[in-house]
């Protein structure tokens, strides 16, 4: 009869340390996280590194423990091992050191914080597994530009290897020693590089002589790079993208850009383009809800009867990425090439001089084929001709669709939309129905100037309040342009029964005082809209500056508005604010 002898418990601790390995890589396939050693070859090729001439004895954390120089397939992460055939030097190493003697030193390869095995693998393996938690170890140094920390895993090790070439190729780290271009999605340095080669093509038009590639480099980092990272900053816009990194929303930002210019046709300016990565990308839960919300309300809604934004929504989103002193810097006019069309373009031009404004023009076309069309050449060149004349930067886009929804989508990239009021709201329901005029307004996301035929001009306004939330709006435009363009302002409030009160037009006469505006303050009576037009006309106002509709959409569709009453009767532009 043949005993079998037990297992020694150096055999019993490495089986169980390959138990402990099978389970872990079954735990990586299931999690996608890596479990394997980091393979130093590897490591130092994507890296680079210069390899110190000293060799030092020093007492090294087995965390920091990463990869092997030769031995990165025997041994999991937490070099477990992973070979039934590493038992005998597995168990001698374990009988080494429980001995009460000396231990040879491993030797490793130091890259920032983190170690690669040169000799003692198995020692290495047994220390951990005996829970000790330093190891004595001949250390070199390999010097990158690049640090490595513990927990560093491949696709990093492949971000550390593309940011070690953009530095090796621009020297950005000599040249802004504080500055940190750490990415967490590869093929980010590529857009960057691209970008710096764009600039230095970009400066050299301009100097008129060949820039330096190390001058292009720095000037791109400060002028470029610099400005929309301080914008990332200061909206705190990190937090909407857990886990990513300032020079990864640098990235976004910019492809972002490249998308809008292209699918609009004007150049959109940094903050907003941010604002609107974070509103459509952010992977935020509240975000995500948010979008499927909007998507679904405009699935089921039809135009005609959505009710649009919020009141007040947009001045939040224009303070949010607008500088201060300017409140109309882009401006979007419908160009359609009549008369009464032409006639917008001039006021929106009036405006755009005034505010120093970016003007667009955009003609909507049934179909692709319309695009090419002489017509819609001539109307580019006419567009052009009144801009240049007018001496206002402007371009005329066209886009396939329905007026008032490609008005209203291209309106949240501008501050001011203007159109002609040669198609009032009809006073029957079933026609108010189909007005696009009355659509645009209700959907459009910023202030709409509604403008007659006749030559621009203002000299005098007149704000018509009744203390809602929409004629807020309407007092915060006022007092802008009252203080702003210099322009008296008359303020009406027509008294109603339960709805204003003598108190809400000294509401507004504190408002406008305190922000050093100018104003008539009167009180009306009767109907409010033929109220409006008769101080209109009495006080050789040029502008109706008023609210939007106060009701939901059906209502004022079934019952009227003192809105559409006011555009039906008015021979004056009217400013109508949300």
């Amino acid at each position: 009869m043949i005993v079998k002898s037990e297992p020694s418990a150096a055999v019993r601790d490495f089986r169980r340390a390959r138990n402990r390995a099978n389970l872990q890589e079954i735990v990586a396939s299931l999690t996608g996280r890596p479990a394997t050693l980091l393979a130093y070859p590897e490591v130092r090729e994507k890296l680079g590194g210069k390899e110190s001439t000293e060799r030092r004895l020093e007492k090294i954390p087995l965390d920091s423990i990463v990869g092997s120089v030769g031995r990165y397939h025997d041994f999991t992460r937490s070099f477990l091992p992973r070979l039934d055939s590493a038992e005998e030097r597995w168990t001698e190493a374990r009988e080494t050191l429980i001995s009460p003697g000396p231990v040879r030193p491993i030797e490793v390869y130091r890259i920032d914080q983190v170690h690669f095995v040169l000799d003692g693998n198995h020692r290495v393996s047994v220390a951990r597994q005996l829970g000790h938690t330093h190891i004595w170890a001949h250390v070199i140094d390999i010097e990158t530009k690049v640090s490595l920390s513990p927990d560093v895993d491949p696709e990093a090790l492949i971000l550390k290897a593309e940011y070690t070439d953009f530095l090796e190729q621009t020297h950005l780290d000599d040249l802004r020693p504080a500055a940190d271009l750490s990415v967490t999605v590869a093929g980010q340095y590529q857009v960057l590089k691209e970008q710096i080669i764009e600039h230095q093509l970009r400066l050299d038009l301009e100097r008129k002589t060949d820039t330096p590639y190390h001058e292009a480099v720095a000037h791109w980092y400060d002028q470029v790079y610099l400005p929309v990272v301080r914008v990332i900053r200061r909206d705190n816009v990190l937090r909407y993208f857990p886990g990513r990194t300032e020079t990864d929303l640098y990235a976004w930002v910019s492809e972002h850009r490249a998308r809008l210019k292209a699918e609009l046709g004007w150049e959109i300016e940094p903050e907003t383009a941010t604002a609107d990565l974070a509103a459509r990308f952010s992977p935020r839960p509240d975000r995500v809800a948010a979008r499927v919300s909007e998507r679904i309300i405009d699935a089921v809604t039809p135009d005609e009867v959505e009710a649009g934004p919020p009141p007040g929504q947009w001045r939040r989103e224009r303070s949010a990425i607008r500088q201060p002193g300017r409140m109309f810097a882009d401006i979007l006019v419908a160009v359609d090439g009549d008369e009464a069309g032409w006639c917008a373009v001039d006021h929106a031009l009036f405006a755009a001089r005034h505010e120093g404004a970016r003007l667009h023009g955009l003609h909507v076309v049934p179909s692709e084929d319309d695009i090419d069309r002489a017509s819609a050449r001539s109307l580019r060149a006419e567009f052009a001709r009144r801009c240049a004349e007018a001496g206002v930067v402007g371009e005329l886009n066209l886009e396939v669709g329905q007026v008032p929804r490609e008005v209203c989508a291209r309106a949240r990239w501008t501050d001011l939309v203007v159109l002609s009021l040669s198609h009032p709201p009809a006073p029957r329901p079933i026609a108010r129905l189909g007005s696009g005029l009355s659509t645009i307004i209700r959907r459009c996301p910023r202030p709409v100037l509604a403008v007659p035929q006749g030559a621009p001009s203002l000299q005098r306004a007149l704000l018509a309040y009744d203390g809602s939330l929409k004629s807020e709006e309407a007092l915060y435009v006022a007092t802008y342009l009252s203080t702003r363009w210099e322009i008296p302002l008359v303020v009406l409030t027509v008294l109603e029964m339960g709805r204003t009160t003598s108190e809400t037009l000294e509401h507004a006469r504190r408002y406008i005082t305190r922000r050093g505006g100018e104003a008539a303050f009167v009180k009306g009576y009767g109907p409010v809209a033929a109220e409006v037009i008769r101080i209109a006309r009495a006080r050789r106002c040029d502008l109706i500056i008023m609210g939007g509709y106060g009701f939901d959409p059906v209502r004022e569709i079934v019952l009227g508005s003192e809105v559409d009453k006011v555009l039906r009767k008015s021979r004056r532009p009217v400013l109508i604010c949300r």
